[in-house]
């Protein structure tokens, strides 16, 4: 077997993190990146230069101390440098993985002006791993309670900091959960091998600590509504339900069995433990050719997980160029040297099955790039007669994903916009019903972990202002 990549510390530059190798990562969930040894860590701590004025703290949606908790690291002073993160930010061992840290506080760095940025997000991992694994995770100090009870519909990363936040402000906190396990989309959404379910778990357990209680298999708007849980005596109620209503393209034969939502694949992979079958029985269709439509970080999630089912190739369409991906670069990187091929400037035309209505092929078509569009991307228009065929048994949708429909459909006073997301005001997350604030992608859109953490310490801020004053 063959040692992981990029493993020794050096002097000066960026610290590279050790992987494990593409040819034995593909065979395994187990986690890419291996962290940071403390070696590492205080060397690549040690080249921030601890700004007067740090931008890095304005492009972290929730506002981490950064060279506080770098400087700790430098100093060796590993445990507390998370608890400096965690009086912030209540999720940083997943931050430190799943946060697109490239394109908010690393992307103002000073230091990255001349050369490469000081790798906050690697740190944040170390430090959140080092507390964990040393067993040194200390509770806040919980103030006395203050008589208000607050309901979160939600355990995804918007609820959980909302009832984090809230709790460390001396309320009494509830979290209704749809799902048999806490942690939304972070148990979902998002592959083991990119976020371990464990390290997940690990947090939640922290949150119950501090005393938030989590109510699993609660569907809030089928068991109880918004209207009964404020009826219940919950001074407030956050909505943080998401957006798990997936998106299709609308095509002839998207019904065809081998023909996957992202949302549905990565569910019975990652939450339902699909790749252990027959252990777990919860079975998705392997497939020999398979075909992933999408270009963001749920595409690249589910065509890496798919590699690792074992088929012969897998492949990304994408209507637009490599330029034009929302995808992280860093995905792109690890899922081409897995063996990711990419079709640029290509979109799906129709599914093709046998008699048996199993999918066998998808009919393309050639794309070109004109003019740019409202997401500021150049707009991408078909090549007349440039259809071709591409052999694939599994397709899987990624394409983005709508609100969860449950809560406005059962709340006909909360206001909402032409997609079906909630609409609240941006500063205090409340909605148009009295009591009620909402934030994450049931607002947004799918959108990324942190800022759905940053719209719940907005929210939870609102919430207790609104607790202990009535005022609305």
């Amino acid at each position: 077997m063959s040692g992981p990549k990029d493993a020794k510390p050096k002097q000066g530059g960026r610290q590279s993190m050790a992987e494990q190798p593409p040819l034995e990562r593909i065979r395994n969930f187990f986690e890419v990146p291996l962290g940071y040894t403390p070696e590492q860590a205080m060397l690549e701590a040690s080249r921030c230069i601890q700004c007067k004025k740090p931008l890095c703290v304005g492009g972290c949606p929730v506002n981490i101390n950064i060279p506080w908790f770098v400087r700790l690291i430098a100093e060796g002073k590993f445990s507390e440098a998370a608890r400096k993160i965690k009086e912030t930010n209540g999720l940083p061992a997943v931050c430190g993985r799943v946060c697109p840290q490239e394109d908010q506080c690393e992307k103002v760095c000073i230091i990255g002006k001349k050369g490469d940025p000081v790798s906050i997000g690697r740190l944040e991992r170390f430090a959140a791993d080092y507390e964990r694994e040393h067993g040194e995770a200390e509770l806040p100090e919980i103030p006395k309670w203050t008589g208000k009870r607050a309901a979160v519909v939600g355990a995804g990363p918007a609820g959980l900091t909302v009832a984090s936040d809230l709790v460390k402000k001396g309320h009494k906190v509830t979290v209704f959960e749809a799902l048999h396990t806490a942690g939304g989309v972070l148990m979902y959404g998002i592959p083991e091998f990119r976020l371990p379910k464990k390290i997940v778990q690990s947090e939640v357990e922290f949150l119950k600590r501090m005393g938030v209680e989590i109510v699993l298999n609660a569907v809030v708007g089928k068991l109880e509504t918004i209207d009964e849980l404020l009826a219940d005596g919950y001074g407030a109620v956050f909505v943080g339900s998401g957006a798990g209503l997936p998106n299709f393209m609308n095509l002839s034969g998207e019904n065809l069995i081998g023909v996957y939502s992202a949302n549905e694949y990565l569910t019975r992979v990652n939450l339902m433990k699909a790749y252990l079958f027959p252990e777990f029985d919860t079975p998705v269709i392997r497939g020999r050719k398979v075909t992933v439509f999408g270009g963001g970080n749920t595409a690249m999630d589910s065509a890496r997980t798919a590699l690792r089912l074992c088929p012969e190739e897998v492949t990304i369409v994408y209507r637009r160029s490599r330029e034009e991906l929302p995808v992280r670069v860093e995905e792109v990187h690890h899922g081409e040297e897995e063996g990711l091929r990419f079709q640029f400037l290509t979109a799906p035309k129709r599914f093709t099955g046998d008699r048996d209505g199993r999918l066998i092929a998808v009919e393309c078509v050639k794309m070109v790039l004109g003019e740019p569009d409202e997401s500021g991307r150049r707009r991408p228009s078909e090549v007349k007669g440039s259809e071709f065929q591409i052999e694939t048994d599994v397709a899987i949708v990624a394409i983005g994903n709508g609100a969860n429909p449950l809560i406005p459909q059962t709340t006909p006073d909360i206001k909402v916009n032409k997609w079906g997301n909630i609409t609240v005001d941006q500063d205090t997350g409340r909605t148009s019903k009295k009591g009620v604030f909402s934030g994450g992608d049931i607002v947004r859109g799918g959108a990324t972990v942190i800022l759905a953490m940053g719209d719940g310490r907005r929210a939870a801020d609102s919430m207790h202002e609104y607790l202990m004053t009535g005022a609305w």
